[in-house]
């Protein structure tokens, strides 16, 4: 055969080894496998909370180990705020909730901080820089933000002298949002 008659002829692309073909075909059984475990081993949740239910009780420790327990605040209207250093509007909405501390306070205001997914020292940094003067409170596994049905934050959730949820914020509150929700649980009968 001559050079020209070589190059002609079409070349046979490289047999792969079968193990390659074995691999392709089992990963994406093992990674559907995987995260059905990771959906199975999640806490059970009872759905997230819902305008006009209760809300769910929690017993948290602040950044300085203190308890936090919602139950201790019946009698009060309450804020819980889901935040955490790294959000954006986390940081936007501070200032919003210091105001409503300050102006609130004759009328029992108490406002809680649950920090999301973050570190403790991240979150002290965070707390001192904006000058928050309410409790925050670490959420090891995310267990009341499980509770609430959180996705991420910020979430804030209005809570009645009751004990009764009834609004919540997903995503940054604006000063509408806040004063809305304000004047829901601070009214008194």
């Amino acid at each position: 055969m001559s050079a020209a008659s070589v190059a002609d002829v079409p070349r046979r692309p490289a047999r792969l080894p079968r193990a390659y073909y074995v691999v392709a075909a089992v990963t994406p059984i093992l990674l559907l496998a995987a995260w059905a475990l990771l959906l199975l081993a999640r806490p059970a949740a009872t759905g997230p909370v819902t305008i006009g239910q209760q809300a769910p009780e929690f017993v948290l420790s602040d950044l300085n180990g203190a308890p936090i327990r919602l139950t201790d605040l019946r009698g009060r209207p309450v804020i819980v705020n889901f935040w955490a250093s790294w959000c954006g509007p986390c940081v936007d909405e501070f200032p919003l909730l210091d105001s409503a501390a300050a102006v609130h306070r004759g009328d029992g205001l108490a406002i809680i901080g649950i920090v999301y997914r973050d570190r403790s020292e991240a979150a002290r940094e965070f707390l001192a820089r904006m000058g928050a003067t309410w409790p925050a409170a670490m959420d090891p596994g995310d267990r009341v933000a499980t509770q609430f049905g959180i996705i991420g934050p910020p979430d804030t959730f209005f809570i009645d002298r009751q004990g009764v949820v009834v609004g919540r914020q997903i995503g940054q509150l604006s000063a509408a949002d806040l004063e809305r929700g304000l004047q829901q649980i601070t009214k008194t009968e």
